[in-house]
């Protein structure tokens, strides 16, 4: 399947943060399992914590050498934990990231990219290769001639419409 943009790296890596209500004792559930204290960092009314000597962390268990109380700031980040994902986070793409000529579907849109009217023109494939339907309530046009391959079909939804000039 294509895509819009660079090609993407195996994934996205961002850190988790597990912010945490302190019961008033020094036994805690990590959301998730760590090897070793130096896989988290604990902050404390946002001040860090050192390793070992304010904290211990093994699996899923944080124990804290001191009571945090639930009025205090407490908060964990996985610092051995990344978060990896293969989709771009949501908002992050913008029109900026769009070259003119940007191939999208089999077209490609011309222009400026800089919002003005030669961005509206769709430069696109004169046969359709795959079977479409045009929803309800929604318009499609195409700039013909158009040609349909073998066994392809356009389904023009009741309340669509769909214009071939």
């Amino acid at each position: 399947m294509g895509y819009i943009g660079n090609t993407a790296s195996t994934s996205f890596t961002s850190l988790d943060k597990q912010t945490i209500t302190g019961n008033g004792g020094t036994s805690y559930t990590l959301s998730h399992a760590v090897a070793n204290n130096n896989e988290i960092e604990v902050f404390v009314n946002n001040v860090r914590q050192e390793p070992g000597v304010a904290y211990n962390a093994a699996g899923t268990a944080l124990t804290m050498t001191g009571n945090v109380t639930s009025s205090d700031d407490f908060y964990v980040v996985f610092q051995g934990k990344a978060v990896q994902t293969v989709v771009p986070p949501a908002g992050s793409i913008t029109n900026a990231m769009f070259a003119p000529s940007t191939t999208l579907g089999g077209g490609s849109y011309l222009g400026d990219s800089g919002g003005g009217l030669a961005d509206i023109i769709r430069v696109h494939e004169a046969q359709l290769d795959t079977s479409i339907t045009v929803a309800a309530n929604t318009n499609g046009l195409c700039a013909g001639p158009l040609t349909l391959a073998t066994g392809v079909t356009i389904t023009v939804s009741s309340g669509a419409t769909l214009v071939v000039a």
